[in-house]
C-alpha cells in the first residue's frame, strides 16, 4: 500500500487527501490502529496477518502487474495457478514486512505519534496552500478505501522500516584510504604495445580436405539450417480504393440530415461589473445613470480581475454557456443595464452589448467538406458491406480462394518463399504476423490449410488470406553450404595456428630473448597504447588481467580483437589514474549502499530461516 502512495505522490488528488489526513490526526490522534480480524492468512511468530490485509496486498500486486504486462495480463489472468502465485507472492511480501518489524521492536526502533505527524507535515505534496478541508479530506479518503486510522498505521510502519535500513546503512562505510586506494585501481591506466596475428591471412594459407568438410557439416547440421518457409495467398480489401465522388443528390440529403451541424444558435455578449456588496452594486448602477463609462467602472472597482481588465466584456456568450443570472436579467435590448443582480459570487451589474439571431450555414459554405465527407463514408460502408460478403464466400469455398476473389472483385495476390524473419512489407500488419505464424492456417502433413477470416488492420484494410505452399525448418544439404562450412574450417585452423605460434612466442619472450623473435615471425610491436578500465571489449579485458611489469622488462600475454585477430600484448607501465573529489564520494556511497544491502538480504534470510510461519485458510482462498 505505501508502495502504491508514493509511486502516485505526484497526482494531484493524492496530495488533497495526504494533506487532509493532518486534520485529522489533529483531531483524533493516532494510537491504537488496528485491522479487522477473521480467519488468518498466517501468523508470524504469533503475529496474525488478517485476510483484509493480505486482500489489500493482492489487489496492489494484481495492479503492478497489469502496469507491467499490458494487454498480455488478460491471458495470464485466465490461469488459476498465475493467479495463486500471485497471492503466495503478496503473502509473501506480507511476511517479509511482519518480520521486519517484529526485528525493529526486538532493536526497540519506535515511531512517535509527533513523528507521523512531523512526517506528514514535511511533505509538500500534502499540503494545499497551507489549509486543510475536512469535509473535502473525508470524502476523498473514501474514495481510495482508507480511513485516518489505516494509513496513520501504515505510515507508522513504513517510517520504523526506513528507521532500521537506516540504521544497517549505517554501520557499513569505507575510511579515507580506502576510497582514494579504490579510486586509483577503478581510475588505472595501462600503457600497452600490440603485434597483430592476422587470422584472416593465415585462414587464406589453409587447406580442407573433403573427410574434413565432410565431418564438419555432420557435427555441426544445427548451424546450417534453412529457416520455416511460407507461401500466401492474400485478397486485400481497401476502403480508400472504394471512394468515389458524391452526387449532387447525396451531398443535399446529408446537408438536410444534419442541418444541426451547421446551425450557429443565437448569441449574446454582456459585460458585467462584479462586486461584493448590493450596496456597491447599487453605487455603480447610480453612477452609470449620471453618464459613468461602463468599461472605465469596470476596470476600477470590479472585483473580479479577469473580466476587470476587459473593461467588464465576458464575450460572445451561447444560450448553454450563459450564467442564470444574465439569462434571467430580462435584457432584451442593445445598450439595456440590468439591475443588482445577486449571483454566488456577489452581485453584479450587466449590461446586453449586441446580439446575434440564429443562423445556418447555407449548403454553398459547406459543399465541399459535405462531399469528401461522403464520399469517405459511403466507402466504408460499402467496405463493410464487402467484408461481410468475402468472409462467407472464404467460408464456403475453404479449399482455395477464387470465391473469394470473385466476391470481392480484386485479384488475388501470390507471395514469393518467405520466412519469419523476411514477411512481404505489403503483409506486415501484427493480425496478417500472427493469423500466419501461429499455425492455425497450416494443413496436415505439408498439405495447404484452411482460408482465413477476414483479417482488420489500421487504415480500414482488411485480408484474407490461406497459406498455399509450406515448407518446415530443415538441415541444407552440404551442396548448399559448402562454401559457408570451408570457410569456417580455415577459420578454425586458421585460430589454432595463431594460438599455437603466440604461445611459442610468448614463452621466448618471457625467457628474454627480446624482440628479435618478433622480427622472425615477421609481427612489429606498435606505437604505445594507453587503455583504461572504462574499455568493454575483450583487448581491454586481457589487458588489465596481466601482471605489472617488472624492472626486467615488460608483461607479456595475448588477447583478441574485435576482428577475431589474436594480438600479443606487451604491458610496460601501469599508473594510477585519478577520479575528481565528487565521482569518489559517489562511488563510496555507492559501495556503501552495496555492501548493506548485502547484509539486509543476509538479516532477511536468517529471520525466515528462525520465524515459525503458519498459513490459514484465506492464503488459498481465491
Amino acid at each position: 500500500m505505501m508502495d502504491n502512495l508514493r509511486a502516485a505522490a505526484n497526482h494531484v488528488v493524492l496530495k488533497i487527501i495526504l494533506g487532509l489526513i493532518i486534520l485529522s490526526f489533529l483531531l483524533t490522534g493516532v494510537i491504537n490502529y488496528q485491522f479487522a480480524g477473521g480467519d488468518y492468512a498466517a501468523k508470524v511468530n504469533g503475529e496474525e496477518i488478517s485476510r483484509a490485509q493480505l486482500e489489500r496486498a493482492v489487489a496492489t500486486e494484481r495492479n503492478r502487474q497489469q502496469q507491467l504486462l499490458g494487454d498480455r495480463f488478460s491471458e495470464l489472468a485466465g490461469n488459476e495457478g498465475f493467479l495463486q502465485q500471485m497471492r503466495q507472492q503478496a503473502l509473501a511480501q506480507l511476511v517479509d514486512e511482519t518480520l521486519i518489524d517484529q526485528y525493529a521492536d526486538s532493536l526497540n526502533l519506535a515511531i512517535s505519534d509527533q513523528q507521523v505527524k512531523q512526517a506528514i507535515f514535511e511533505q509538500p505534496a500534502f499540503q494545499t496552500n497551507g489549509k486543510f478541508d475536512n469535509a473535502r479530506y473525508l470524502s476523498l479518503i473514501a474514495n481510495i478505501g482508507m480511513n485516518a486510522d489505516q494509513y496513520a498505521q501504515a505510515l507508522r510502519q513504513d517510517l520504523k522500516n526506513q528507521q532500521l535500513v537506516r540504521a544497517i546503512m549505517g554501520t557499513d562505510f569505507m575510511l579515507p584510504g580506502e576510497t582514494a586506494a579504490l579510486a586509483a585501481l577503478v581510475s588505472q591506466e595501462r600503457t600497452v604495445r600490440e603485434a597483430v596475428i592476422n587470422v584472416a591471412a593465415l585462414a587464406e594459407k589453409q587447406s580442407v580436405s573433403e573427410d574434413e568438410l565432410n565431418n564438419a557439416w555432420q557435427q555441426n547440421k544445427n548451424s546450417y539450417l534453412a529457416p520455416e518457409q511460407f507461401r500466401v495467398s492474400y485478397i486485400m480489401l481497401d476502403a480508400a480504393s472504394m471512394q468515389k465522388p458524391a452526387s449532387e443528390a447525396e451531398i443535399q440529403s446529408w446537408y438536410d440530415r444534419h442541418r444541426q451541424e451547421y446551425t450557429q444558435p443565437q448569441r449574446n455578449r454582456y459585460s458585467v461589473i462584479q462586486t461584493k456588496t448590493e450596496a456597491d452594486a447599487n453605487s455603480i448602477l447610480e453612477a452609470l445613470k449620471n453618464g459613468g463609462d461602463f468599461a472605465e467602472l469596470a476596470k476600477t472597482r470590479s472585483v473580479d480581475p479577469i473580466t476587470a481588465k476587459k473593461g467588464g466584456d465576458m464575450g460572445w456568450l451561447e444560450q448553454e454557456t450563459t450564467p442564470d443570472e444574465l439569462k434571467n436579467a430580462g435584457l432584451t435590448e442593445k445598450g439595456q443595464l440590468s439591475g443588482a443582480l445577486k449571483s454566488s459570487v456577489g452581485y453584479l451589474v450587466a449590461r446586453l452589448d449586441d446580439t446575434q439571431p440564429e443562423r445556418v450555414k447555407p449548403l454553398s459554405e459547406v459543399h465541399d467538406a459535405i462531399a469528401e465527407r461522403v464520399k469517405v463514408e459511403s466507402a466504408v460502408d460499402a467496405y463493410y458491406k464487402l467484408q461481410g460478403k468475402v468472409s462467407e464466400a472464404a467460408s464456403n469455398d475453404n479449399e482455395s480462394l477464387l470465391g473469394a476473389e470473385q466476391a470481392a472483385g480484386v485479384k488475388l495476390v501470390e507471395t514469393p518463399w518467405f520466412s519469419r524473419d523476411s514477411l512481404p512489407a505489403e503483409l506486415n500488419f501484427k493480425p496478417v504476423q500472427d493469423a500466419i505464424f501461429n499455425g492455425a492456417l497450416l494443413g496436415q502433413n505439408g498439405a495447404p490449410g484452411p482460408n482465413s477470416d477476414i483479417i482488420t488492420v489500421d487504415g480500414d484494410r482488411a485480408f484474407v488470406l490461406r497459406i498455399s505452399e509450406h515448407k518446415p525448418e530443415a538441415v541444407r544439404p552440404l551442396s548448399e553450404v559448402r562454401d559457408r562450412v570451408i570457410t569456417q574450417l580455415k577459420m578454425d585452423k586458421a585460430r589454432q595456428q595463431a594460438r599455437q605460434e603466440a604461445d611459442k612466442l610468448l614463452a621466448e619472450l618471457k625467457a628474454g630473448k627480446g624482440d628479435a623473435v618478433l622480427s622472425d615471425a615477421g609481427l612489429t610491436l606498435s606505437a604505445p597504447k594507453t587503455f583504461t578500465r572504462s574499455g568493454q571489449d575483450s583487448l581491454t579485458q586481457a589487458v588489465f588481467e596481466l601482471p605489472k611489469p617488472t624492472d626486467k622488462g615488460p608483461s607479456w600475454g595475448t588477447g583478441e580483437d574485435g576482428e577475431g585477430n589474436l594480438v600479443l600484448l606487451a604491458l610496460d607501465s601501469v599508473r594510477p589514474g585519478k577520479l575528481p573529489a565528487e565521482s569518489q564520494k559517489a562511488m563510496a556511497a555507492g559501495m556503501a549502499e552495496n555492501n548493506a544491502q548485502i547484509v539486509f538480504a543476509a538479516l532477511m534470510s536468517n529471520l525466515r530461516k528462525d520465524a515459525k510461519v503458519k498459513y490459514g485458510a484465506a492464503a488459498q482462498a481465491q
